[in-house]
């Protein structure tokens, strides 16, 4: 069997405790978030007490190890909550899958000291986190990165800003890439910044276009003192863990792709069940079966290749970057078209925030945009095919 063609046979039938995980998910998600998921999103409320919740089911530390207080599961095991949470609401699922990574990050590159220090109260939820790596001035281009940490004794002196932060002011831990050497991937760190360090400060809510329920800031650091002790590694390793939290992040967010675009479709199949035109219900017409029946077909592809994927990063495979980014690129496109084909299914009731779908396509866009745009998820594949 041709190489390429062994790596995709993987075939997944989920097993009792990966439903009970998944079922677990979905009740939560029905019970505590999809009443509330309009009202958060028209007043633009971030629920923490309701986040906070999520910590005694074991989604604070998903795939962190259990002696902090981790729920030590795998990455699919994982892909499955992030998905029924986004059935909800992608936005709430979003911000649990952040909060995940930056406990893993911990768990995984901390010291032993600062994995007992840290942990615990983020896979509780006590401590809520935050990612920062994209700055004004450097997205997509992350090794250009210019928020300097100076070494000052026993502490770094940090100067500059971070953008788009999801969590940003309401969050208790952020972890921070600075530059702490020359330029370059190689002069960068990672440093553990707690809310009330002296000199941390946090920009206006940004106004955007989904995602209304998180709050979005600039974390801005002026003079801000860190203890050298809080340094995630060694100098210069920065750049590596953030790639590293990088790969599973992209599952994550693919996940809560998936879901959103899987609520989406819910609604238009009710919706097209209902509705009546010229004598019979819109889900007659042949041409609304097949613009369904795309629908369906689109979004059971995008589940396997995500759930392939996610098992190749827990197997740990050789090409399991590679098809992180691939299930990135292809599952964020294929949920936001399904949401976007469902809200034409329900034409101008689609448009009407009551209805549900319209957040639900705000949300999904930027999915194609963080944790690396799906432009650079291309360059990315091509250079493994490539074998650079």
């Amino acid at each position: 069997m041709d190489a390429a063609i062994e790596a995709s046979a993987v075939q997944f039938e989920l097993n009792e405790d990966q439903l009970a995980i998944r079922d677990m998910a979905g009740s939560f998600a029905a019970e505590r978030i999809a009443p509330l998921a309009l009202e958060w999103d028209k007043a633009k409320t971030f629920p923490a007490d309701v986040i906070r919740e999520t910590g005694p089911l074991g989604f604070g530390g998903l795939y962190v190890r259990d002696d902090v207080g981790g729920s030590a599961l795998s990455r699919l095991d994982a892909v499955l909550v992030f998905e029924q949470l986004a059935q909800a609401c992608p936005g709430f699922s979003s911000f649990i899958s952040i909060h995940n990574m930056v406990a893993s990050m911990i768990d995984r590159f901390g010291s032993e000291e600062q994995r007992q220090r840290f942990v615990p109260k983020l896979a509780s939820m006590e401590w809520l986190a935050s990612y920062c790596l994209t700055e004004p001035g450097s997205g997509s281009d992350a090794a250009a990165l210019r928020t300097r940490a100076v070494r000052d004794g026993d502490h770094y002196v940090i100067n500059g800003a971070k953008q788009f932060i999801s969590g940003a002011g309401d969050s208790d831990i952020y972890v921070v890439m600075v530059r702490t050497g020359a330029d370059g991937p190689k002069g960068i760190s990672t440093l553990v910044v707690p809310k009330d360090a002296p000199g941390l400060s946090f920009g206006a809510n940004e106004h955007k276009m989904g995602w209304h329920m998180q709050s979005t800031r600039q974390v801005i650091f002026t003079d801000c003192r860190v203890p050298a002790e809080n340094r995630l590694s060694d100098e210069g390793a920065g750049f590596g863990i953030a790639m590293a939290g990088l790969d599973g992040g992209r599952l994550n967010i693919a996940a809560c792709s998936l879901g959103g675009a899987q609520s989406a479709l819910d609604k238009a199949l009710a919706y097209t069940a209902e509705r009546k035109a010229f004598g019979q219900t819109i889900d007659r017409f042949q041409a609304l079966q097949f613009r369904l029946a795309d629908m369906e077909t689109e979004l059971q592809a995008a589940r396997l290749f995500l759930y392939a994927a996610a098992s190749k990063l827990d197997r740990k495979t050789h090409d399991a970057s590679k098809w992180s980014a691939m299930a990135k690129r292809f599952v964020t496109d294929t949920g936001f078209d399904v949401a976007n084909n469902a809200l034409q299914l329900l034409g101008g009731y689609g448009y009407l925030h009551d209805y549900g779908i319209e957040k639900l396509v705000r949300d999904l866009r930027v999915h194609q945009i963080l944790e690396g745009t799906n432009e650079i998820m291309r360059v990315i594949i091509a250079r493994h095919l490539i074998g650079r």
